[in-house]
């Protein structure tokens, strides 16, 4: 997704893909080493139906096989100069490139972190979203629309356009992670279960009233839930209108994405590969 971006971007400023295929593998590669990290932070045993890297090779070694693929993305990116971009494109576009990863970083902190915490409020949520999963999203596009020619006002419109593509993307994620088919998402366990403070929980926690928030508190509060715990929290985030929430900002965000692609100014033929991406990941169900 995010290479497919990096490449579309490129082409809706008249670019060849061909010639920042370089820049699409780099943040692929970015994603993939915050993938096998990410893994071993939650404790995940599976992704995808498929065992998680660390699960296979033990912990140390998933840690060396992600800190490799952060290496690779770099060296990637110096296979722009083959491709005939200049060394002071490639320059800034490493640059961006390692803000964008220190943004992740920053948002997995604050994912871990809250993970302690019950009184997070629903802007520090997406505040997190916006460094953890936006970020890269953004630089994807940005990234694209720069090496193939696209002036800054351009390049700034697809970041936009990234960023909030990447909140309607997490919020849609948060909802599958609950209500979704685990058949269809690949998760071996719902958002629950976990007691993960996705969007959902989080205006739950925060507009739960009486006992109902009460429950809340105590069960994300507890080691563990069974499947009476779960069933619970969903009855009450249905109540308190978390589902219905998620919903709707998930739609204002794509929204957003989509006005920021217009605000480029590019014509509606080479607007139209990213758009049906978007609108594809933001109603996706797996």
């Amino acid at each position: 997704m995010r290479s497919t971006l990096c490449l579309l971007s490129c082409e809706a400023v008249g670019g060849e893909a061909a010639e920042v295929m370089p820049a699409a593998a780099a943040v692929e590669l970015v994603h993939n080493f915050s993938l096998i990290h990410d893994d071993i932070e939650d404790d995940s045993y599976e992704r995808h139906h498929r065992p998680t890297v660390w699960r296979v090779w033990g912990q140390s070694q998933a840690i060396n096989a992600g800190d490799a693929m952060f290496a690779l993305a770099y060296l990637a990116l110096h296979g722009l100069e083959e491709k005939g971009i200049s060394y002071q494109r490639i320059s800034r576009a490493t640059q961006v490139l390692s803000q964008a990863c220190l943004e992740l970083c920053e948002g997995q902190y604050l994912d871990l972190d809250y993970e302690r915490r019950l009184d997070i409020t629903v802007d520090e949520y997406l505040d997190m979203a916006a460094k953890k999963t936006a970020a890269l999203l953004a630089v994807s596009c940005s990234l694209g629309a720069y090496l193939g020619g696209g002036h800054s006002q351009v390049v700034d419109c697809l970041h936009l356009f990234g960023k909030e593509l990447g909140m309607a993307y997490q919020i849609r994620d948060d909802l599958m992670g609950i209500w979704g088919n685990e058949e269809h998402t690949g998760k071996t366990a719902g958002d629950i279960s976990k007691r993960k403070k996705t969007l959902p929980v989080v205006y739950g926690l925060q507009n739960a009233k009486g006992e109902d928030r009460k429950t809340l508190e105590t069960l994300y509060a507890q080691g563990s839930m069974d499947e009476r715990d779960v069933a619970e929290v969903a009855r009450i985030l249905e109540q308190t209108g978390a589902r219905d929430y998620a919903w709707n900002l998930a739609e204002q965000y794509h929204s957003r994405a989509v006005a920021q692609l217009e605000a480029a100014g590019l014509e509606a033929r080479k607007q139209a590969p990213l758009k049906d991406l978007a609108c594809f990941l933001s109603q996706r169900d797996f």
